[in-house]
């Protein structure tokens, strides 16, 4: 470990796997893609191939270890998309079938039956999420239900963390981080243990699930005949929501991150102490050190912010290529009086109102593409504020500021907005790409890559911050409009 200057991040994320080399210096990063299949059987439905994500894992891996050198490496940290699931054979490695990606609405009815049969309360108070088909228990019920499975002592259960550890150690190791534990529904994120009556209650053998460990600490080591260079401590695992908020150094109660992506998920670090339920917010584990400090945070998540844009370039074709984007916004002063809601889903955090629509108001005349691109930016901005709104007013957690990541957050228009909105300094770090620093540092911690959070605080480089007007005056104006405009989008599918 005496020459170790960097960890391997392994960032499985929704549509690709990237394997990264972070260094302890200066070094230019090191990194391989690969992206894999989406399958979609059905409407709602969709679907990976496990050992097509494995492949990729094996790919990507190799390329950036023959490029570093095995000598420099201390250590692999594990991201991954959250809440996909995926059933397999422990004596052959073999999955049952397809994996059910977080994506995927096919269990929404057993939710609605199992809000009605009146268990909303307790699934809120033992593992802070909602009864939502996003999170992963009613799809392990659902493929035990539906596909030729044994439940017997080889069935193996778990999130892709899990598959990829599995694989990594030669089927040695049958382990799940805290943080992925907790997106599953069958979590006490208090105790930090899978619970009994929620496993029975959605039909999950307790027996195929995986060991819940530490999200830094170490979990095993690659093992030989698996593809991949053997003798590298894995000792970093976490959904990619908290890695990303680790990567952005948010250690401390009041730190919180935004991730501009095709949705936008908001984390507030609340510390050590896990909050009571909140309407409209996630209660998650952020991460647990290897020392046993567990951090929890609340959780927003946003259907809609960068699809936004996605939307307008390929749904009604107003601009030719994304990075039009921020140029044609700041092309002029204000909407016009226009607020776009891209509510094409149903809405999130804090309204969870999957029956909301997409709505433009306050078109006129003089409304052109300009106006409409604008307001599609500033809705980033208001339903970011809309979650921390919530989240403060919950936790009694004032927030210290807002740093941003993902591809809007290259914006300066948004950032500011951003800024002015919330009443607080918002800051854009040098690297965009958060989630897999967050994986390499709680794994290099565990293995002394970086001494303690304070050296994870000191790597966070800041690239551009931006301040808050004075006056919040026309900013909160301008959000009372955009609260009118999300009531009409709401509850317009009956």
């Amino acid at each position: 470990m005496s020459n170790a200057d960097c960890v391997i991040a392994i960032d499985a994320g929704t549509t690709g796997v990237r394997s990264r080399a972070v260094f302890t210096g200066d070094d230019s990063t090191v990194a391989a893609y690969r992206e894999f299949t989406q399958r979609y059987p059905q409407p709602g439905w969709v679907e990976h191939d496990a050992d097509e994500i494995w492949a990729a894992v094996v790919e990507t891996l190799n390329e950036v270890v023959e490029q570093v050198g095995t000598d420099r490496i201390g250590a692999i940290g594990i991201t991954n998309q959250r809440e996909t699931v995926v059933a397999w054979s422990r004596s052959t490695g073999t999955p049952h079938g397809t994996a059910i990606v977080w994506q995927d609405r096919r269990t929404a009815h057993l939710c609605d039956e199992l809000e009605a049969a009146g268990h909303l309360d307790m699934v809120r108070e033992r593992t802070g999420l909602v009864l939502d088909p996003y999170f992963s228990g009613t799809k392990f019920g659902w493929l035990l239900a539906n596909r030729d499975i044994d439940v017997d002592e080889d069935l193996a259960l778990g999130t892709i963390d899990a598959w990829l550890i599995w694989n990594l150690t030669g089927g040695q190791v049958f382990a799940t981080d805290v943080t992925n534990a907790s997106r599953t529904m069958l979590c006490d994120i208090r105790s930090r243990t899978w619970d009994p009556e929620l496993c029975e209650l959605l039909g999950v053998p307790i027996a195929a699930l995986p060991e819940i460990v530490p999200s830094s600490g170490r979990i095993g080591i690659t093992s030989e005949n698996r593809g991949v260079p053997a003798g590298i401590p894995i000792s970093g695992v976490a959904g990619d929501q908290q890695a990303a908020l680790f990567g952005q150094a948010c250690v401390e109660p009041g730190m919180a991150k935004n991730t501009y992506g095709t949705g936008s998920f908001v984390l507030l670090n609340v510390g050590e102490e896990c909050p009571s339920p909140t309407d409209g917010m996630l209660t998650t584990v952020a991460w647990t050190l290897a020392d046993g400090t567990t951090h929890y945070a609340l959780e927003g998540a946003i259907f809609v912010t960068g699809a936004a844009i996605q939307w307008l370039r390929d749904g009604i074709n107003i601009i030719d290529d994304a990075a039009e984007t921020g140029p044609l916004a700041a092309s002029v002063p204000d909407t016009g009086g226009v607020y776009v809601v891209p509510a094409f889903t149903g809405l999130g955090s804090p309204y969870w109102d999957p029956y909301a629509r997409g709505t433009i108001v306050g078109i006129t005349r003089g409304t052109g593409r300009a106006e409409l691109t604008r307001a599609t930016v500033e809705s980033m901005a208001y339903q970011v504020r809309d979650v921390i709104d919530a989240m403060v007013e919950a936790s009694g957690i004032p927030i210290v500021d807002l740093r941003v990541d993902g591809g809007a957050s290259v914006m300066d228009l948004l950032c500011q907005m951003q800024a002015d909105q919330l009443g607080v300094t918002v800051q854009r770090p040098v690297d965009q790409e958060t989630t897999a620093l967050g994986a390499a540092f709680l794994a290099g911690l565990a293995e002394g890559v970086w001494a303690s959070t304070d050296d994870i605080t000191a790597a966070w480089t800041l690239d551009a911050q931006f301040e808050p007007v004075e006056d919040r005056t026309a900013a909160d104006a301008l959000h009372a409009q955009w609260l009118r405009a999300v009531e009409r989008s709401r509850s317009w599918e009956s």
